[in-house]
């Protein structure tokens, strides 16, 4: 309509199509009651695809992960938290710190810390912010 173009009114406007020549109203309700009889049937399979795709994910994610547990007596670094981290090195100061000394484990994945003055840190410390230390 714009520019200097005319609007063009297709002949075939007036014409019926083929889908409103053959449209059959019992028909259309009887498939839709169908339809909605069988959503539940629908619904149950898309939620079992679902879970089966949850499945294969968490699967193929578990097979990757790197688990990594220490004994007492192991020695780890710790991440440098951003409550620790000494603001005048700025982003190029360390981004470990330790060795410490692991003393005890509270549960799977917490563990007990003393750094190498025999000093135990105040909370045990995730595994996720610890990492082995070679001697």
């Amino acid at each position: 309509m714009g520019f200097g173009s005319e609007a063009v009114v297709p002949v075939e406007i007036g014409e019926p199509s083929y889908r409103t020549k053959t449209f059959a109203p019992k028909a259309n309700e009887e498939a839709l009651a169908l339809s909605l009889d069988l959503i539940e049937k629908r619904r149950a399979q898309a939620n079992l695809r679902n879970e089966a795709y949850k499945q294969r994910v968490s699967r193929y994610y578990d097979s990757r992960v790197r688990s990594l547990s220490f004994q007492v007596g192991d020695w780890v670094m710790r991440k440098v938290s951003m409550a620790t981290k000494d603001p005048k090195e700025g982003t190029l100061g360390p981004s470990w710190e330790g060795p410490y000394e692991v003393i005890g484990i509270q549960r799977s994945g917490t563990y007990r810390l003393r750094d190498s003055n025999g000093k135990t840190l105040g909370h045990p410390w995730n595994v996720e912010h610890l990492k082995y230390y070679f001697k």
